[in-house]
């Protein structure tokens, strides 16, 4: 039986993968576990302390139905889990009893399949995508690493506000298990025992179509499909009752709407600037500072990925300017020299190895971007060390709140201080990874990496030196690939640990720990 569930969630990923354009050879994004016995059932869970809600029971949830009503609710559940097809059997593997780590597949997938350039117009200018108008080419969004950050920092943060509320109501209304209230009912995942109302896994449903639904506008009709057959499939798998989801999603969709409220207004709608933004930073930079950034890709889109993101609200730093790095070196400076010819030696002299990592951690257009690799990481630490839904959902919110703060500080120091990019400070000098079209200092792949090892070192301490080694090598990689100078790195290293460590202040006084 398990081989032909192995087969089943194959044939699975498999069709999941065929609906995306994005593809990666060294991550794929589809992570096969089977589902687990939570490490721990955290009852204590529904008092931690909400980021965004002003108490855990801020959305009201009514009592479950009782005596007929709940009777009836059971000999559903009987005859929904009597004899199930190899449809079902797929459908209940795939989603899991944790599945926050399937949804976080699905948004990285989206990411992946939106992560690309927009074609140039016939005069060789560039359209911009429009939220207002998201079908129109070039199609909304452009899931460019900041972007992404913010997708996941969204969909995370909600998640987590809904399931310390989820949580709350469990233990207020003590309903069991529909296998603990009647024997007849086989659950098919592992049970965990948890009280059943509301169902988490219908809130983590709602929570991810609302918000991704509002990011990736264009997706909406298969974010529908993908929440119904996730509901489906617990109904399949003997674990919740009708009215347990019907309270779930309710709460889910509640809370998704105050976390988009605060994205209406967080300022990314003017990161992208004007005309004038990227002239007026330029000359800004050129007058305190004696240089300025210059576009260099080929073919060259409009000068400058975002400049304004450094202005978006932050989750947990109180101010770019208190992480905000110092100034790099001066061109032509001993320090400057030194790390210049450093990158003509590895040019010169590169080998696999360093290949290998300047392509592995490229992250780059038709992938999932830098904050998504780290989720994929976070995944398997997810499952590695069974946590439940709410675990879950506290590491993802962390890590993605750290990642978007990190975007949001290092843009700011980018446009701050407009340093330019080795390729044109040294002339005749090659990557192999291209050229991007923002300023160089810092390194986003550094200061997005070192926060979010900052923070899975904080959540799984037993990780923390291999969280590390990650992030060094992802900072290495810039190096190798002729993006950045060391200094780049370095500071974009300092300026992500500096940054999550708001991040891990705000975990450490959430209760939780």
């Amino acid at each position: 039986m398990q081989a032909y569930i192995s087969r089943i969630l194959i044939a699975a990923a498999i069709l999941l993968s065929s609906l995306f354009l994005g593809c990666e050879k060294d991550l794929p994004t589809y992570y096969e576990f089977d589902p687990y016995t939570f490490s721990s059932q955290d009852p204590e869970a529904g008092s931690w302390k909400p980021l965004l809600l002003s108490r855990p029971d801020q959305i009201a949830v009514p009592p479950p139905p009782e005596g007929d009503a709940y009777a009836a609710e059971l000999a559903q559940a009987r005859q929904a889990t009597a004899s199930l097809s190899a449809e079902a059997q797929a459908a209940v593997a795939y989603w899991s009893n944790n599945p926050l780590v399937r949804w976080n597949e699905i948004a990285r997938e989206l990411v992946s399949k939106y992560n690309l350039i927009p074609a140039p117009n016939a005069d060789g200018s560039y359209g911009s995508p429009s939220a207002a108008n998201p079908a129109n080419y070039p199609f909304f969004p452009f899931s460019n690493p900041v972007y992404s950050s913010r997708a996941y920092a969204y969909w995370s943060a909600a998640q987590f506000d809904a399931l310390i509320a989820v949580w709350h109501y469990k233990y207020v209304y003590n309903r069991p298990a529909p296998a603990t209230a009647d024997d007849r009912i086989v659950a098919a995942w592992p049970s965990s025992w948890l009280p059943s109302y509301p169902a988490d896994g219908a809130t983590v449903a709602a929570v991810s179509e609302a918000i991704l639904g509002a990011m990736f506008p264009l997706e909406k009709d298969f974010l529908a499909a993908k929440a119904a057959e996730h509901r489906q499939a617990m109904r399949w798998s003997g674990t919740q009752l009708e009215s347990d989801l019907t309270a779930g999603e309710a709460l889910g969709k509640a809370v998704a709407a105050l976390f988009l409220g605060r994205a209406a207004s967080d300022g990314t709608r003017n990161a992208g600037g004007n005309a004038g933004t990227t002239d007026s930073l330029r000359n800004a930079a050129q007058a305190r500072w004696g240089w300025a950034w210059e576009n260099l890709e080929q073919p060259q889109r409009p000068s400058g990925l975002a400049p304004l993101f450094g202005q978006v609200q932050l989750w947990c730093v109180p101010s770019v300017e208190i992480v905000r790095p110092p100034v790099p070196p001066a061109p032509g400076t001993p320090a400057f020299e030194r790390d210049a010819e450093e990158l003509r030696q590895i040019a010169d002299n590169l080998s696999r190895e360093q290949r290998r990592i300047a392509n592995f951690w490229s992250d780059g257009l038709g992938t999932y971007t830098p904050p998504g690799h780290w989720n994929r990481l976070a995944s398997e630490f997810v499952v590695q060390y069974q946590l439940n839904p709410v675990r879950t959902a506290r590491t993802f919110a962390y890590l993605n709140m750290a990642m978007m703060d990190a975007g949001i500080s290092c843009w700011d120091a980018k446009y701050y201080y407009y340093y330019p990019r080795p390729s044109q400070l040294m002339p005749g000098f090659k990557t192999i990874l291209g050229i991007p079209n923002f300023p160089g200092y810092t390194s986003g792949h550094s200061t997005f990496s070192a926060a979010a090892a900052t923070v899975l070192g904080h959540i799984f301490p037993a990780e923390a030196n291999r969280c590390d080694a990650w992030a060094e090598e992802a900072a290495l990689s810039r190096l190798y690939g002729g993006i950045h100078f060391r200094f780049d790195a370095e500071a974009g290293l300092e300026q992500g640990r500096r940054v999550a460590s708001y991040s891990v202040a705000v975990a450490r006084a959430d209760g939780a720990e």
